[in-house]
This record gives C-alpha cells, sequence and structure tokens, in this order.
C-alpha cells in the first residue's frame, strides 16, 4: 500500500511498544540525533515478567551505553548499579539453580546443578520490571523520543519509497522512515503482512502459568536441601525446580538487605503434551501440581499470590520474516521459545544493539534499504534457533537425570563462552573506541550460533539437539546420549580440561578468580590461536571490573 497522508506528523522511526526493547532503543536513538516516535497500547507503570539477567545480559548494557553515549543505562548493567540508582525493588543473582525432582520420589541431593555467575562483583539481577521499564521508558522520553502511551495502533501502511504511515484506534496518524515493532505477540506488522510461521518451526513445547507471591520461604531452609553441595545459597539467585515434563522458577526479588520488596516472581511452565490445559483456574492448577512435588511444595507453605494468575497456551511462535523495506521485527514481535535460561533479555538487546547504529545513520544518510537492515534477518533467525534447539534439548532431558545433568553442560559453556567474547571485544573497544571491533564481533557469529566461539562450540549444541531427538524417538538410551554429549565436552577445544566440564561429577561450577586465572595459563599456552588470545583478553576485562567494583 502506499502512504498518502503528508500531513501527518513525521518522524524517523516509529517504535511500537515501550518494554525494555522500546524503551533501551528509544533512548539510543534519541540521543543520537533521531526522532523517534515511541507508541504503546498500554501505560507505565505495569506488571511483566522476563525478570532474570545473565552475564552476557549485563555485559551487552554496558556496551550499549558505552557505544551510543547513554549512560543512564549503565547501572542496569549491575545489582549493585540498578539498586543503588534505578530501583531498590529487584533482587539479587548470585546463581542459577537446578534441583531436579522425581514425582512420588524423595529428592536425591545428588541430583542438583548449579552455575555460580563469573563476575561476582557484578553480581547479576532479578529485575523488578515494571520499575525498570518505566526507567527506560523515561530516559527515551528524557533524550527527546515523543510518547504515546494508551496509544494502539490499527493499520499499518508502508511505501518502499516513503516510509510507513500508522494509524491508531481513535483515527490519528503518524508518519516514519521506518518501523520497529517490539510489541509482542499480536504485533501489528506480522498481523498485516502475515509474517507469523504457521506451525511454527520451534521443536520447543511448553506452556506457562505465572504470578507474584509474597511468603516463599528460601529453599536453602527445606529439609531436601540440608545435604545439597551447591558453592552459593539457592536463594541468593534463580532457583529451577526441574522435572519430567517441565520446570517452576523462583526469582525472589527480596533475598538482600537493601531491598524493599516482599514479592517473588513464580512461575510453572509443564509441556501440554504432558500436562493437557484445561479450564482449571490458575491457583488450582498449581496446588494440584504441587500436591504431587511435596518437596517443592515445602517453599510454598507460607506464600500467597498478590495478583491473578496468568495462565497461557502454547508459548511458541515465530515468524517467516522479521526484516522488509522500512521495517523490522524485533523482540518478542519476532519469535518467542520459553523463559529458560533468561535469553529472551539477552536476545533483546543484542538486535538493540546492531539496529540502533544503523537506524542512526539512516536518518542521517537517508539509506533505509531493506539490504542496510538485512543483518538483523540472519541474527535474529540464529538467535531463536539457537535458544529453542538448547531449551528443546533440556526438555528431552528432563526425563531423566544424568541425560538432563549432561545437557545442562551446553548451557552452562554457552553462558560462560558467551560472556568470555563479549567481555573480549568490550575490553578492547574502551581501551581504543575502535568500532571496527564491535563490527567484527557481529560479522564473526556463525549461522546456527549468537556466539563466535569455534566450531567445536558451535557442534556441540547440535550435537545435544540431535541426540536428544533421538531420546524422543527412542532410538537412544538418555544414559548413551549423556555419555555423548560429556563425550563431547571432555575433548573440547573451547575450555580448560582442569575445568573437567566433561565430567559426570561436575554438578555445580564456581568461576572463581583463581578459575579464571587457570583458564588464562591454559589460553596462553594450549587453547587454539584463535580462541586463547580472545579468553586472555576478556579475562583481563573482568578482573579490571572486579578491580572497579
Amino acid at each position: 500500500m502506499t502512504a498518502s497522508n503528508p500531513s501527518a506528523e513525521q518522524y524517523d522511526v516509529a517504535i511500537l511498544g515501550s518494554g525494555m526493547a522500546g524503551g533501551m532503543l528509544g533512548a539510543v536513538l534519541a540521543r543520537n540525533g533521531v526522532k523517534v516516535l515511541l507508541l504503546d497500547a498500554g501505560t507505565h507503570p505495569r506488571f511483566a515478567v522476563g525478570e532474570s539477567t545473565i552475564p552476557y545480559t549485563s555485559g551487552m548494557t554496558r556496551l550499549i551505553a558505552d557505544r551510543y553515549n547513554v549512560p543512564e543505562l549503565k547501572p542496569l548493567s549491575s545489582h549493585k548499579g540498578i539498586s543503588s540508582q534505578v530501583s531498590r525493588y529487584c533482587g539479587q543473582k548470585q546463581n542459577f539453580g537446578f534441583v531436579y525432582h522425581e514425582e512420588g520420589k524423595l529428592q536425591d541431593p545428588g541430583k542438583i546443578n548449579q552455575l555460580v555467575v563469573p563476575s561476582a562483583i557484578r553480581t547479576e539481577t532479578h529485575l523488578f520490571r515494571q520499575d525498570i521499564d518505566s526507567y527506560l521508558f523515561n530516559v527515551a522520553v528524557k533524550y527527546g523520543a515523543h510518547p504515546r502511551l494508551a496509544t494502539r495502533i490499527a493499520d499499518v501502511e508502508i511505501d518502499p519509497e516513503k516510509g510507513a504511515l500508522l494509524r491508531t484506534e481513535r483515527g490519528e496518524e503518524f508518519r516514519a522512515s521506518y518501523v520497529v515493532d517490539g510489541s509482542g505477540f499480536r504485533s501489528p506488522l506480522a498481523e498485516k503482512f502475515e509474517l507469523r510461521e504457521t506451525p511454527t518451526r520451534a521443536r520447543t513445547h511448553s506452556r506457562t502459568l505465572f504470578t507474584h507471591m509474597i511468603g516463599v520461604t528460601p529453599f536453602d531452609k527445606a529439609p531436601a536441601a540440608r545435604k545439597h553441595d551447591q558453592p552459593n545459597p539457592w536463594h541468593h539467585g534463580t532457583l529451577h525446580h526441574v522435572f519430567d515434563g517441565g520446570w517452576l522458577w523462583v526469582i525472589p526479588f527480596d533475598n538482600h538487605p537493601e531491598s524493599i520488596n516482599p514479592l517473588c516472581s513464580v512461575g510453572l511452565t509443564l509441556d501440554p503434551r504432558v500436562f493437557p490445559k484445561d479450564e482449571t483456574p490458575g491457583q488450582q492448577e498449581f496446588d494440584a501440581f504441587l500436591g504431587r512435588f511435596p518437596e517443592i511444595a515445602w517453599q510454598f507453605r507460607n506464600a500467597k499470590a498478590v495478583r491473578p494468575w496468568v495462565s497461557t497456551g502454547r508459548l511458541q511462535y515465530s515468524a517467516k520474516q522479521v526484516v522488509g523495506e522500512r521495517f523490522c521485527l524485533t523482540s518478542h514481535a519476532a519469535g518467542f521459545i520459553d523463559a529458560l535460561y533468561s535469553r529472551g533479555l539477552t536476545n533483546t538487546l543484542e538486535l538493540v544493539n546492531a539496529l540502533g547504529w544503523r537506524l542512526i545513520a539512516a536518518s542521517r544518510d537517508g539509506d533505509w534499504s531493506q539490504e542496510r537492515f538485512n543483518y538483523l534477518e540472519t541474527l535474529q533467525q540464529g538467535l531463536f534457533d539457537f535458544h529453542d534447539d538448547l531449551v528443546y534439548s533440556s526438555f528431552v532431558g528432563f526425563r531423566d537425570y544424568e541425560l538432563w545433568n549432561a545437557v545442562n553442560r551446553t548451557w552452562m559453556l554457552g553462558t560462560m563462552l558467551g560472556n568470555v567474547m563479549l567481555e573480549d571485544a568490550y575490553y578492547r573497544y574502551t581501551r581504543t573506541g575502535d568500532e571496527d571491533i564491535l563490527l567484527e564481533l557481529e560479522n564473526s557469529k556463525r549461522p546456527g550460533s549468537p556466539l563466535p566461539v569455534s566450531d567445536g562450540f558451535n557442534r556441540m549444541g547440535v550435537l545435544a539437539r540431535e541426540v536428544c531427538e533421538s531420546v524422543e524417538s527412542g532410538s537412544v538410551t538418555p544414559t548413551a546420549a549423556a555419555a555423548r554429549i560429556l563425550e563431547h565436552v571432555r575433548q573440547a577445544d573451547f575450555i580448560a580440561p582442569s575445568f573437567r566440564f566433561g565430567e559426570r561429577d561436575t554438578r555445580c561450577f564456581n568461576m572463581s578468580p583463581a578459575k579464571m586465572a587457570t583458564n588464562a595459563v591454559w589460553c596462553r599456552r594450549e587453547a587454539p590461536p584463535e580462541i586463547g588470545p580472545r579468553m586472555i583478553n576478556a579475562s583481563k576485562g573482568l578482573v579490571r571490573m572486579r578491580l572497579r567494583g
């Protein structure tokens, strides 16, 4: 269609959705002279889930803050910064914890996994999203983004030569040279141009019910937890109770002395093929689940939901195309897998970083051609498939602890090494100010993997998915599948063998300064030449951040 109303107010970029993606992108663009329209059907503050950060998320936040000269973003890169400068309603996250349960059995204390986050001085955060989203929205407005809350887009017309005409439900019209849609599943652009992939290509099948609660007891006090040997208290991080057919998250906001928030985010995520959805109310379904797992129920014996439960159908959806003439779908407008591993925020920031400089350049030189933005298609589709492989493998792994224990290593390594690669680029960029370093980071990402580590690393994720497919089909036993994954990790060229990630009993791992030093020595002496220097520089950057606090 043709955008034919020349009297509508003109913007460089219109952003649909003012959550974390829209707010941060709006701040980045407005700070750099782009005329931005920031639209949202809702208002702030508002309830949202997606609260748990990972080191890569925080690293990308630091990079975006420096690259685009938005200092207000920097506090969001650490729990200390958030607590002191943004909100005391957020929790701390020192670890990722996993406790494995079998229905009808006592919890086996040997069936646990934990990763203590490598940058302990920059402890990760449980984000109280209504505060964080509002903060980002207000930063965008501070730098000049034009806000329009409670404004729902009813139609979009796009002319490849002139840009987009957006019409609201109230009949208002706005013109923009480019449209970024970060609005979610009911994306106006996905609906307008029939971009949804039906059925979705996602292998993962899950649904969820979630709420905020008060009175959730730290699991460390549970009788079942007294024999656990994890290096960090469960309540100091994000706790995942995992079982055949799903997982349950516990994300406390009150787990440090500075917090003034008594709430805890709780969500039960289930494979609908194992736990079919019916008309049972959320609280009743949650209570029935706890009746099947009494050692999980112990943690909730005094808990009470403070808001209605949200109960979804299948979570997974995807888009067959996310970049077109004069538009890009980002974040949850493009697709969604599952909250497991907290990659949603990471993927969001990847897109903000890669899209930001392209939109700034286009606003200056007038080149809004699709070719300039095609990288975003490859990036987003690759991130979707990477996360899908990981979560699909995990759900299959939940059937048997030995397989889950092996699959969990692939996630641990991805989380650690992804952070290492990013810190390497950030360390070199802050020393030199050379934008080519960040472009090199973009260009070094391989198809199917968002992490430029090595071919052996990329193969690990594919192998895990393939053997889990064989387990699901019945052609391979979980025990045999676990052995294949662990053997691949034992032969890895991307991590120091002394860490013993390929050993069955390396269930928990604390990336301490001593272990960082050990890895640096291995990188210097034994690692493949394309890996060693990057990890050494990343270790220097991590140590420097520790010293700065």
